[in-house]
């Protein structure tokens, strides 16, 4: 049986690399000095088709180090978790499950001086060093047991990072957490669901919190059937199905399902008909008790572009799938993702939801310093069906309602770009945006850089491999880590 998501630039590499000497064309700004990282799921042992789905391949995490207008080194690694770290020594690694097999596949980031690995659903943050050598988990010094997100949002003001973290342990809650500047939580609060959803991400504003409680959600059938012995299913999903949802699932059935959750099997989150969806607003000093609810159309959100406070309104620009995981269980492939923007009337108690963009498009970024904040200017891959690049960079101008499309030819596919400004207090569009972008000629890439105000070629840093289709990746200023 065939799997896409194993097959074409969604396929692993399996070599590791540290190069010094990069060929580039062009000129690299003098005003990049740092790391550009990204993170993607890139199986290390042979997985089956069957089975395998894409979020869970083992993490594999590449970085290109700019400076002083030259490109200084390119490395890509593995994110060494017990698994992984076993099977690169040569040691049976088929004891390690659960927490100590999922990969830290999804996102990398710099905070209080540290390089982060990400990933979602209960499992553990790894810290990197500067060359992308695994340090070991990271709880930011005890203050954060359990695991994170893949998706915080660092407030441009404060510094701090905010965050919404799920686990089908937790039940029917999610935890919004702050962490401070300096890696220390100062907050945590637990927010009752409808039950036990997939989500992956969050938007934040000056004021408010939101929460999107979609029915994409934790699937007992699949999780039973990975898990327990034929005859004792039945029994099994009904205590389960009568504990997710409800409660706090206890620590040894916890234990057992995450046991059996390999790194490079399937995912046990479905779309679920039954499962009303909704959006939550809570202020950003809030409690449960303090989180409205508003009904959406049946539909599922991975990322926001951005979100903002108007007045008695609040503004989210998001990418909506109108399904996930229902009949494709591989990855994301659902029907074309579109750019919507949903106002929520905190006064009329209700949401408007208006389609800004029908071609397919996902991975939105925003200028990082606008997070929370009105924004002129969003970025996006253009997508088809639900994760598969389409040839093209996005940049959306909300002031005048435009598009300007950037494609990179002869089958070139580009994955998320993040944008740089050229100073601190340059304007909006005002420096580079950059990403990778995979040539099926060479079968090799790039990391483009891209003047942001026009969309044309300032440089390209030539790799000697390809990078796979992935995630999420970030510039991280040497400042930061």
């Amino acid at each position: 049986m065939g799997n896409k998501f194993l097959e074409g630039n969604f396929a692993p590499v399996s070599r590791e690399h540290t190069i010094t000497e990069l060929a580039v064309t062009g000129r690299i700004p003098d005003f990049l000095d740092g790391r550009y990282l990204r993170n993607g799921p890139n199986p290390l042992s042979e997985v089956d088709p069957a089975a395998y789905h894409w979020f869970m391949g083992d993490g594999m995490v590449h970085g290109v180090r700019l400076r002083d207008g030259k490109a200084e080194w390119y490395r890509n690694r593995w994110v060494r978790n017990p698994s992984v770290a076993a099977t690169l020594n040569g040691e049976d690694a088929s004891r390690f499950c659960g927490l100590d097999a999922l990969g830290a596949n999804t996102n990398v980031i710099g905070h209080a001086g540290k390089t982060l690995a990400l990933v979602e659903a209960g499992a553990p943050i790894y810290e990197l060093t500067d060359e992308l050598d695994t340090v070991g988990r990271c709880d930011f010094d005890g203050t954060l047991p359990g695991g994170y997100t893949a998706h915080p949002k660092r407030d441009p003001q404060t510094g701090e990072l905010h965050a919404v973290s799920y686990f089908f342990g937790m039940g029917n809650k999610v935890q919004y957490s702050v962490i401070d500047a300096g890696g220390q939580v100062r907050r945590t609060v637990d927010v009752e669901v409808t039950g036990s959803p997939m989500m992956h991400d969050f938007s934040l504003t000056e004021k408010h919190v939101v929460f999107y409680d979609l029915p994409v959600t934790f699937n007992t059938d699949m999780a039973v059937a990975a898990n327990v012995p034929g005859a004792l299913r039945t029994p099994a999903k009904l205590v389960l199905s009568a504990m997710v949802g409800k409660v706090r699932v206890p620590d040894p059935v916890t234990a057992m399902m995450a046991g059996k959750i390999g790194a490079n099997g399937g995912l046990p989150y479905r779309w679920n008909p039954k499962y009303p969806a909704r959006i939550g607003v809570m202020p950003r000093e809030g409690g449960n008790r303090d989180v409205r609810w508003f009904e959406v159309e049946p539909c599922y959100v991975f990322h926001p572009l951005n979100a903002y406070d108007d007045g008695d309104s609040i503004v989210l620009d998001v990418v909506r799938h109108p399904k996930m995981f229902d009949r494709e269980l591989h990855g994301p492939d659902e029907g074309g993702p579109t750019l919507d923007r949903w106002t929520v009337d905190l006064s009329a108690g209700k949401v408007l939801e208006e389609r800004l963009d029908d071609r397919g498009q996902e991975f939105p970024r925003v200028d990082e310093r606008l997070v929370g904040r009105r924004h002129r200017y969003g970025y996006s891959m253009a997508a088809d069906g639900g994760a598969d690049p389409a040839g093209s960079l996005f940049k959306h101008d909300f002031r005048t309602g435009s598009r300007q499309e950037r494609a990179f030819g002869a089958g070139r596919q580009p994955g998320e770009f993040v944008f740089v400004p050229c100073h601190e207090d340059a304007a909006e569009d005002d420096g580079v945006l950059m990403g990778f972008v995979f040539d099926p000629a060479t079968q090799r890439s790039d990391l483009t850089l891209l003047d942001a105000g026009t969309l044309e070629t300032v440089a390209a840093i030539h790799l000697p491999d390809r990078v796979p289709n992935g995630f999420h990746g970030n510039w991280v200023e040497s400042a930061q880590g």
